[in-house]
């Protein structure tokens, strides 16, 4: 794991983390942890982000036409 460290950080900014911390129950280090993690991981995942594009373009219609032939099962002698 990395480390940072934040240098002239203003008092009153490091008692609002601090605050902000015991309403949440966790420590100001994992705060600031879930802070920087919730502003730069993307809010969804790749799928749901090309679903969300397909849907701002009015949808997309795919057709697909299913092989019904066997397989013939594989022989490996």
């Amino acid at each position: 794991m990395s480390s940072v460290t934040i240098r002239k950080l203003p008092e009153a900014t490091h008692r609002a983390l601090k605050a902000r911390a015991t309403q949440h129950g966790r420590s100001t280090e994992a705060e600031i942890r879930h802070i920087l993690e919730n502003a730069v991981r993307p809010k969804s995942g790749m799928g749901a982000a090309l679903a969300d594009i397909g849907r701002s373009l009015g949808g997309v219609e795919l057709e697909f036409e299913r092989d019904a032939s066997v397989v013939a099962p594989a022989d490996f002698t």
